[in-house]
């Protein structure tokens, strides 16, 4: 009777260590206010042996967006916020990207998985999440027919920040971004935060 009552506490505490959902990965997304770290961007084309690579440095802050600076293969710094997508001219000023291209979608995309916005993402995706706080995976599977002609199913993993995030797209394209070093325990610097504000 002792090993009955033992193996089912056991099973319950167990699948009580498994249930990790969404909302939990939301809270645990959103938790720093701020966060810095490196990037490398993998565009894998049909049409090419080899894959694109860019990197980088990002800077997410939860309460005005993303800054993602890229370093090579060119130097460009791009913002994104709710306003839309913005680039940095010579000058250091910033210019508003028009239109609603599908790159301004999958950045639009690319905040809300950073930000741990869950309840945005689920109005365009199935969302299948597997995993615990420290290892987890989530597949975004879109719902809409817009975004099911550019984008067959989104792939990401992570542990406390997100770490992958890979796209593969319907046309048997693909980008990977890995989120290398990031940490959430710096504020953000006075440069960064007047790149957020003008």
């Amino acid at each position: 009777m002792l090993r009955l009552v033992f193996l089912i506490t056991a099973m319950s505490l167990s699948a009580f260590a498994h249930a990790f959902d969404l909302q939990q990965l939301s809270d645990q997304l959103a938790r720093p206010s701020v966060v810095h770290g490196a990037f490398i961007q993998e565009k894998h084309l049909r049409s090419l042996p080899q894959p694109l690579t860019s990197q980088g440095n990002f800077v997410l802050a939860k309460d005005f967006g993303l800054l993602w600076l890229l370093d090579t293969p060119l130097k460009q710094d791009y913002r994104i916020t709710s306003a839309g997508i913005a680039r940095r001219n010579i000058d250091g000023s910033w210019q508003m990207i028009p239109g609603k291209t599908a790159g301004a979608e999958q950045n639009r995309l690319f905040l809300a998985v950073l930000q741990g916005d869950s309840s945005g993402l689920q109005r365009d995706f199935e969302l299948q999440l597997s995993g615990d706080a420290q290892a987890w995976q989530l597949t975004l599977v879109p719902r809409s027919l817009m975004l099911q002609q550019v984008f067959r199913q989104i792939n990401i993993n992570g542990g406390a920040l997100v770490q992958r995030i890979e796209l593969q797209e319907t046309q048997g394209d693909s980008t990977l971004l890995k989120m290398i070093d990031s940490t959430g325990s710096q504020p953000l610097s006075d440069s960064e935060h007047a790149d957020f504000v003008h």
